[in-house]
Parts: C-alpha cells; structure tokens; sequence
C-alpha cells in the first residue's frame, strides 16, 4: 500500500501512479469530510488511455503487463481480495482465444483499443464497447488475427470456469482475484519490479 505519507506512488519512475484520498486538499466548494481512518486508500490510474492514440510524453514500463501466454497479458488496477473481483487491462498480441468459459457473477468490459468478441455472439466490441456480461454466460473470447492489439477494461467479479466444449461444460480450471493476484505476484519478481509492487492494488 502507499504510505500515508506519500501522495502517489512511483515506483521505479513508473507513471502508473495510485494516489490516495489521503492529505489532499479538498477544494472550497466540497463539503466533504476526509475518510475515516479505518477506510481504505482510493486507487486513481490516470494514465490508463496511454494505450490508444493519445499524446503522451513517456512510454509506459513494459513490464507492468503480465504474461499469461504468448499472445495474452494483463495489467492489474485492483485487486478486491474483500469483495472477491478484480479490475484488469486485458491485452490480445496479433490475435488470439481466450478458451470457452463460464462466469458464476457478473462481467463489465470497456474496449480500449482494437476489437473482440465472442464466438457465442454475433456482436463485435470496438473502441469505445461497453458490454455487461449476466452470471451464468458461458462463451469464448476471440480477437481477430488481423488485429494488430486488443486492449480492453474488464471487472470481473467471482470465479471464471474454464470449461470443455460440448454441452457438459466439465470445469478443467479457474481464475479468480486470488490467481490472478499470485500470476501478478511471481511476474513482478521475476521482471524486477519487486513482488511488493503488486501491493498498491490490493484492497
């Protein structure tokens, strides 16, 4: 978590700052009382569109995206180990498939750069999609291999099963907060950032 006496943290110049509500000053029209002591910090990311055509001075540190296979990676923004979600950039290299899954809850997207879909609808998810996903939904996640990158906000709230194909659907694996959190985790020691970078989302 960021110090209270910090305003942000930075970590190795790293420009995905997480500020917190903590000693800002309020404007003079806000009424607002400063949270309690007990209330956890508020995670702000300003810089989440540096992945479209925005002009902005300083690339992002590649190593803030962890790889999940060759073609697949994601950025944390938070991880709710209180409430059971996560809040993830997912990024699609060249194309790809996210295999056939089922949500147990809910499912918000925002597609951020490229587009994506799934092979159980007919719809396709463009810059600027949002898509709310029910509980109980089973699909397959396909970006296109004429896309040169797919990056889109997912909050995922529970467990994603991944399932077989067929009308069975036995569960072959999982992904939730927690598994999420430890691929995050084992990544940032590896690439040096340090496990304990993962920490600022964690709430």
């Amino acid at each position: 978590f960021a110090s209270s006496s910090s305003a942000f943290v930075n970590n190795n110049q790293i420009h995905s700052h997480v500020f917190t509500n903590h000693h800002v000053k309020a404007s003079s029209s806000s009424h607002l009382n400063a949270a309690p002591e007990e209330a956890l910090h508020d995670i702000v990311i300003p810089s989440l569109f540096s992945n479209v055509d925005y002009n902005i001075e300083k690339e992002e540190d590649e190593r803030l995206w962890v790889p999940q296979t060759p073609c697949l990676s994601f950025r944390p923004l938070c991880f709710s180990v209180s409430q059971g979600y996560y809040v993830n950039l997912l990024r699609f290299k060249g194309g790809g498939i996210l295999g056939r899954h089922r949500h147990s809850s809910p499912v918000h997207a925002l597609t951020l750069k490229g587009s994506w879909g799934y092979k159980e609808h007919s719809w396709h998810a463009k810059v600027g999609t949002y898509v709310f996903e029910p509980p109980g939904e089973t699909h397959t996640l396909i970006v296109d291999e004429d896309c040169d990158e797919m990056i889109a906000m997912f909050h995922v709230t529970g467990a994603l099963l991944y399932v077989e194909e067929g009308e069975e659907e036995n569960i072959i694996g999982y992904d939730d907060v927690f598994t999420k959190l430890e691929k995050a985790k084992k990544w940032y020691a590896e690439c040096g950032l340090g496990e304990d970078y993962v920490e600022q989302f964690i709430r």
